[in-house]
């Protein structure tokens, strides 16, 4: 697509007659300057806001940036001209700094205690002291000032399996990389996280938190919480993200019971029940009757529910399954009225 190039013509009409007109280029050419810098930006109210951004001149300008030139940098708040934000030319200019080498197309800038005013659309100029001035009016970024930060984001690397290490993740953005915000968990488990400021694709910055632990079926429905701390003058703001943890797990704490309580008369009715705790929740459950110094598979269900004859009495227990294993109770004795009873075996 074809942009149009707009300048100012002055004319200056001179006393010999002649008519001089002289273009200047105001910098409101696009096809001038090309810049690179994040589409948005979130800044927390009275800190800082680091804007990455890279420019490049187009290939038929003569132009050569050095550190001996004067080349300045220049951020416009929206598209009007007059409306200029920050002047490194300014040299008491207390709202930013230009951290990037200009002199190596890098115009990445700091602004200095954002408030909710900072809240629009920027653009960026570039202007070698009168020599050459362009501004590139198709890309822009847009910051926006928030009284409290941004939540955290949370990741979890892989399943949750009892037994199986564990890693979360924890980002927080770095708007202002000189004071980035300090991640904090709460785990129901202790661990010592790994913390470290990182680029992003778009340049910006932001910090992250891996802690690892080997998860336990006790951790199961807990929560766990990473907290930003971001300092703001001589306090804190904080923003949180908090999840529960759904830990799969064999069934545990599997146990045989029988009902009414034995000793049980000959003909009577008893119901035996298998209970646990699992993860995904039993899918499969199977007692066992043991006779004569045998095993056998008596039933196929949680709540086993016979009456009574002579032949029935004697150890039982039960095993729950689900897809993470298989949970095994300890054995209950089937006692009958009158006849020789065995106690709980362990």
């Amino acid at each position: 697509m074809t942009t149009k190039r707009t300048c100012i013509v002055f004319c200056l009409h001179l006393h010999i007659g002649m008519l001089f007109h002289y273009c200047v280029n105001f910098g409101l050419s696009s096809n001038d300057l090309f810049t690179t810098m994040p589409e948005t930006m979130n800044a927390v109210s009275d800190t800082c806001v680091q804007l990455p951004c890279a420019f490049q001149i187009p290939d038929g300008h003569n132009i050569s940036f050095s550190s001996a030139r004067n080349v300045y940098g220049i951020w416009l708040k929206g598209k009007t001209d007059s409306n200029i934000l920050f002047n490194s030319s300014n040299t008491g200019n207390s709202l930013g700094k230009i951290t990037g080498n200009l002199s190596e197309k890098n115009c990445t800038t700091v602004f200095f205690n954002v408030t909710t005013s900072y809240t629009n659309k920027y653009y960026f100029r570039i202007d070698t002291n009168g020599q050459y001035r362009a501004t590139d009016i198709e890309k822009s970024v847009t910051i926006t000032v928030i009284d409290s930060p941004e939540q955290p984001n949370m990741t979890v690397l892989g399943d949750i399996k009892e037994g199986t290490p564990l890693s979360l993740n924890c980002f927080a953005v770095a708007p202002c990389p000189g004071h980035p915000p300090k991640l904090k968990w709460t785990l129901p488990t202790k661990s010592t996280p790994v913390n470290k400021l990182q680029e992003n694709p778009d340049r910006t910055k932001s910090v992250l938190s891996t802690v690892t632990f080997i998860p336990s079926y006790l951790h199961n429905e807990k929560n766990i919480t990473c907290t930003a701390v971001y300092p703001v003058g001589m306090s804190n703001k904080t923003a949180e993200h908090t999840r529960t943890l759904h830990v799969l797990f064999s069934p545990k704490n599997t146990l045989a019971s029988i009902s009414p309580a034995v000793p049980v008369s000959v003909g009577n009715r008893v119901n035996l029940t298998c209970s646990c705790t699992a993860n995904p929740p039993v899918t499969n459950y199977t007692w066992f009757r043991i006779s004569g110094g045998e095993t056998k598979p008596v039933a196929s269900r949680r709540t086993y529910t016979l009456n009574v004859t002579v032949g029935d009495g004697g150890p039982y227990y039960c095993e729950a399954r689900n897809d993470q294993g298989v949970g095994k109770s300890q054995e209950v004795e089937l006692a009958l009225e009158g006849k020789t009873g065995h106690h709980l075996i362990g």
